[in-house]
C-alpha cells in the first residue's frame, strides 16, 4: 500500500507505475482504493462509476476495472455536500457529518468484502491511500488509510513531495502522529518529484533512515509530461506544457467544481497547441477556441460564470466568430434554460443559460453512466471527413436535452454498456463552430481530434496536421515509459521482499 504525507504526492501515478511493473513481471495484479474523493471519474463496461485513477490503473494493469477496486467514490457538489457512490452506483447526497455519522461505520465491511474479492481474483493488490494517514481528527472512522492495509495486511510505504519542499519533516512527522502500530506497519518511504543532484539529497536520506529506522526504498524524478491521466484538479494549477511552438491558444474555464478535465489532456499534446486553464483571476483574451468542461454542479457553475464575469467575456467572444466548445456539464451550460424541477442539482430553481445552443436541459435524479459507442450525424460540422465515423466515449450525467430548431443534434450514441440503442446527444449551431456533447472522451479520438484542430489550424492560415501527429491513443507506450523511470528509481528486490514475493524472471 501506498499512503502519502498529503494530497497531491503523487501516489496515484507511482501505483499507476506499480500496477503496470508487476504486470511485466508476470503478476495478476489489480488496484484498489477504498474511498477516493475525486470529480475525475471513470465508468466501468458495466456502467459503475468509479474514481478515474482507479480505472486508470487497471487499464496499467492490463485488466477490465470493476466497482470492487474502488467501492466507495465521494464527489463534491458545494462545500458542505457531496454525491456519494457506493458499487458503482449513486447512493444519496450527504453532508460530512452525515457521512461519517451514518456511512462510514457500515463502510467497513464493504472494504473488506471488496478487498476479499480482489484477493482471490489477482496474486497482487497495488492499495491506494487518500490525503494522509495522519489526520487526527478523522482517524477514528478511517477506511482508505490504515484501517484499509490493517485488513488487507500490507505493508505501506510513505510516499512524500520533494518539489513542495520540508519533505523531512512532513514524512517524520506522519510517523510521529501514528499509533505505535500504525508506525510499525510503515516499512519504507519513496520520495516524489525530485529535480537535481540526488548526491546533494543523500546526506537527508541517511538522516532520514537513522532517525526513524526505515529505509528510503527509492527517489522518483519529477516526471514532466508523462501522459498520466491525472486524478486530482490540483493539477490544473500547474504550468501546462505546450509541445513546439504555441500557434493555437485554447482556453479551457476552470469550473470549480470541474470534472473529468482529462478531456482536454491529448488537446495539450498536439503539436502548436497551448491550453491554458482560466479562472476569474486571469484574462480570457483572444483565444482561437473556448472549451468549457464538464461539472458535478451545472447549475451552480452557471451562476459562479455568470457572477465572475466570464459568461459575458465568453458570449462576447462567440459573437465575435470565435469556437465554443461544451463537454456535458459544459454542454449543457451553452443552452438557454435549465430547469431542476425536484432540486436534484442544486435546489436553486431554474436558471437561464449561456444562450449559445438552441437547447433546453431538465435534471431528473437518474444518472447516466455508461461506456459508449457513437457515430458522428451532424452535416454541416466544418470538419474533414469526420461525418458518418465512429467514436467512443462514456457518459456520466444526470440532465435531459431537448433540441430546438437552431441547431442540428451532433452525433447518434449506438451502443451503452454494450447494448445496441440509439439515442440522440449532442448540438451543433448553424455556422459549426459552437458544439456541446455528453460525451466525455470526445477528443480522444484521433479524427476528431484531427478533424477540430486542423479547422482551428484553417481559420488562421496555419499548415494542417497528419493523423500521425496525434498523440491519442499512446496510453500503453505512456505507462511503459512510466514503468521504467520508477522501476529505475526504487529498490525493488527489497520492494518484492517486504511483499513476501520473489521476482520472477
Amino acid at each position: 500500500m501506498l499512503q502519502g504525507t498529503s494530497s497531491h504526492v503523487g501516489k496515484s501515478v507511482l501505483c499507476t507505475a506499480l500496477c503496470r511493473i508487476f504486470k511485466q513481471d508476470g503478476f495478476r495484479v489489480a488496484p484498489f482504493k477504498a474511498q477516493n474523493m475525486a470529480l475525475n471519474s471513470y465508468v466501468t463496461a458495466d456502467g459503475g462509476e468509479i474514481g478515474r485513477a482507479q480505472g486508470v490503473q487497471a487499464e496499467a494493469a492490463g485488466v477490465m476495472a470493476t466497482v470492487a477496486m474502488n467501492p466507495v467514490l465521494i464527489k463534491p457538489k458545494q462545500d458542505l455536500n457531496a454525491q456519494v457512490v457506493v458499487m458503482g452506483k449513486p447512493l444519496a447526497d450527504m453532508s460530512a457529518r452525515e457521512y461519517r455519522a451514518n456511512f462510514l461505520p457500515q463502510a467497513v465491511e464493504l472494504v473488506r468484502e471488496c478487498l476479499r474479492q480482489l484477493r482471490q481474483e489477482y496474486e497482487v493488490v497495488v492499495l491506494e491511500g487518500a490525503g494522509s494517514p495522519a489526520e487526527v481528527n478523522l482517524k477514528d472512522r478511517d477506511i482508505v488509510n490504515m484501517r484499509a492495509a490493517m485488513l488487507a495486511e500490507a505493508p505501506v510505504i510513505l510516499v512524500a513531495d520533494i518539489d513542495r519542499g520540508g519533505v523531512f519533516a512532513s514524512l517524520v512527522g506522519t510517523l510521529e502522529l501514528l499509533e505505535p502500530d500504525e508506525r510499525d506497519r510503515v516499512k519504507g518511504f519513496i520520495i516524489n518529484k525530485f529535480r537535481g543532484d540526488l548526491e546533494l539529497l543523500r546526506p537527508g536520506l541517511e538522516f532520514l533512515e537513522q532517525r526513524t529506522g526505515k529505509p528510503v526504498l527509492g527517489v522518483i524524478p519529477y516526471l514532466h509530461d508523462h501522459g498520466i491521466e491525472q486524478e486530482d484538479s490540483v493539477c490544473l494549477g500547474e504550468p501546462q506544457p505546450t509541445v513546439g511552438t504555441a500557434e493555437i491558444d485554447i482556453a479551457v474555464i476552470k469550473l470549480p467544481r470541474i470534472s473529468n478535465f482529462t478531456d482536454f489532456d491529448n488537446l495539450r499534446l498536439v503539436p502548436g497547441a497551448a491550453i491554458r486553464f482560466v479562472g476569474p483571476e486571469d484574462s480570457l483574451g483572444q483565444p482561437d477556441a473556448i472549451m468549457l468542461p464538464g461539472t458535478k454542479n451545472t447549475i451552480q457553475d452557471l451562476l459562479w460564470l455568470k457572477e465572475s464575469g466570464l459568461a459575458g467575456q465568453m458570449q462576447a467572444l462567440a459573437r465575435q466568430g470565435v469556437p465554443v466548445v461544451g463537454i456535458c456539464g459544459g454542454y449543457q451550460m451553452l443552452g438557454t434554460m435549465l430547469y431542476d424541477p425536484q432540486g436534484t442539482e442544486a435546489g436553486v430553481g431554474d436558471v437561464t443559460g449561456l444562450g449559445l445552443l438552441d437547447i433546453e436541459t431538465t435534471f431528473h435524479p437518474v444518472k447516466q453512466t455508461h461506456q459508449c459507442r457513437a457515430k458522428i450525424t451532424c452535416p454541416t460540422l466544418p470538419w474533414y471527413d469526420i461525418t458518418n465515423q465512429e467514436i467512443k466515449g462514456y457518459e456520466i450525467h444526470t440532465g435531459e436535452v431537448k433540441l430546438g430548431a437552431g441547431v442540428k443534434a451532433l452525433l447518434e450514441i449506438t451502443s451503452r454498456s454494450g447494448s445496441p440503442v440509439a439515442v440522440m446527444d449532442g448540438a451543433v449551431d448553424h455556422t459549426g463552430r459552437i458544439f456541446g456533447t455528453h460525451l466525455h472522451g470526445f477528443f480522444d479520438n484521433p479524427q476528431v481530434l484531427l478533424g477540430w484542430i486542423n479547422f482551428l489550424r484553417r481559420r488562421k492560415g496555419l499548415s494542417q496536421l497528419s493523423i500521425e501527429q496525434m498523440p491519442v491513443m499512446q496510453r500503453e507506450k505512456n505507462y511503459d515509459r512510466l514503468a521504467e523511470v520508477v522501476r529505475g528509481s526504487l529498490d525493488m528486490p527489497k520492494l518484492y521482499h517486504l511483499m513476501g514475493l520473489g521476482v520472477r524472471s
